[in-house]
């Protein structure tokens, strides 16, 4: 276990003594964060994130639940994040978005209440058919992909917390009659009276935005996205450089001296997979606490910010070993390196938002760690703790496994790890 821990800490020292190293992991991305800033307009002076965000209401519905959207997004929780306006006309309110004068419009058909509540007397109607939920139209602005993502999260997560009300009023109904409880012809009445409280569920969304202590947190900040985002894609350079010096150490014969050593071929692979791992970990770690220092950028929850950079790293370091256990030469780990962390940045929603992408492009970026990455980081951003990131950290930790093992068969193959 010492070998092991030795020979990862040779290779981090070696990295920090590589000038041209540093400059790509290091300040390349702390610069890019900086003109992301400036683009934004995160620089321009204001000590807040996103505020005053121009979105169009156009309520069609006129009922129970349009209503309550329509006034949820009116009300005073987000007086200083929307600045909503009203349309009647849907193709209007799109032709506001398509002239850039608005983040997004949002869309309530005709008939969305009714999708959801429906009316007393069709209760026990036995040939009633409930109509599928009618859903609700986000037209969002590509160029505001930030502004628009919040925009769409606050009606998502009105809809969710509907859903969620219909559903359990629903089941309530069901196991009250089944007990005896309610009588059968009384159920259409309490059914509707369990529904008149549906639109009233507590917003996370909405909660968030009413925490007054510690507002940095609550209140989005672009740079909250685009700093972890520059960390997330430059870190897969990282671990390439590691495993460019793995295939080096092999053609300068260090390597294999180091095999015919009383080491064990485990604890040399095993030091030298470590040592990638401490680099994507300082790399990432001295990025996040830049943006904290420089920018003011607050993540709350410490313990989930260490936990989602030890398992982002684990799962870009399971790429850059796979990507080293395909390569011949170290100059072919170094451009394939390169490559795959472009594409995974533009995947990973570290240039654009992935919500204004595709649904296929949405699906493809599961792949890549930036994408679960992002994820976590922006829950942290917006008020999250280690508890709501089980999602991206075991994603990651399962991608980094998966491309271990895979690697190992591939170093097993190519005779890497034979003496």
């Amino acid at each position: 276990m010492k070998k092991l821990f030795l020979i990862g800490i040779k290779d981090l020292r070696l990295m920090f003594r590589d000038r041209a190293a540093l400059t790509f992991m290091l300040l390349a991305p702390f610069l890019l964060t900086i003109g992301m800033g400036f683009v934004t307009g995160r620089f321009s002076g204001r000590a807040s994130g996103l505020s005053n965000i121009p979105v169009v209401i156009v309520n069609l519905d006129q009922d129970q639940l349009g209503n309550a959207l329509e006034d949820l997004f009116n009300s005073k929780d987000l007086a200083d994040l929307m600045k909503p306006t009203t349309s009647s006309n849907p193709e209007a309110a799109r032709q506001v978005i398509d002239a850039n004068k608005a983040s997004a419009a949002v869309i309530i058909p005709a008939g969305f209440t009714r999708s959801i509540i429906p009316a007393a007397e069709t209760m026990l109607d036995p040939n009633y058919v409930q109509p599928i939920p009618v859903k609700i139209e986000v037209y969002a602005n590509p160029t505001s992909p930030t502004s628009a993502g919040v925009i769409k999260a606050v009606v998502d997560d009105f809809v969710s917390r509907v859903e969620e009300g219909r559903t359990s009023g629903l089941t309530s109904i069901v196991q009250l009659m089944s007990s005896g409880l309610v009588n059968p012809q009384n159920a259409g009445s309490e059914a509707q009276a369990s529904f008149q409280n549906v639109d009233q569920t507590e917003s996370t969304a909405i909660t968030l935005n009413k925490n007054t202590e510690g507002a940095n947190a609550v209140q989005f900040d672009l740079l909250a996205y685009f700093a972890p985002g520059m960390a997330l894609m430059f870190l897969m350079y990282t671990v390439s450089y590691g495993g460019r010096s793995i295939l080096s150490e092999r053609a300068q014969g260090t390597l294999p001296r180091l095999m015919i050593s009383p080491t064990q071929t485990v604890q040399i692979l095993g030091g030298k997979v470590l040592g990638i791992f401490f680099m994507g970990v300082a790399q990432v770690g001295i990025l996040i606490l830049a943006s904290s220092i420089f920018f003011g950028v607050h993540w709350g929850d410490t313990l989930g910010v260490a936990v989602l950079i030890l398992a982002a790293v684990f799962g870009a370091a399971g790429w850059g070993m796979v990507i080293t256990a395909l390569a011949r030469t170290p100059a072919q780990v170094g451009s394939t390196g390169s490559a795959v962390m472009l594409i995974f940045g533009i995947l990973g929603g570290s240039f654009v938002n992935l919500d204004q992408l595709s649904p296929f492009i949405r699906t493809l970026s599961k792949i890549t760690p930036n994408a679960w990455g992002l994820d976590g980081f922006t829950t942290l951003a917006l008020g999250g703790t280690l508890h709501n990131l089980t999602e991206p950290i075991t994603a990651l930790l399962i991608m980094g496994a998966v491309l271990f093992g895979i690697s190992v068969v591939l170093f097993s193959r190519n005779g890497l790890v034979q003496k």
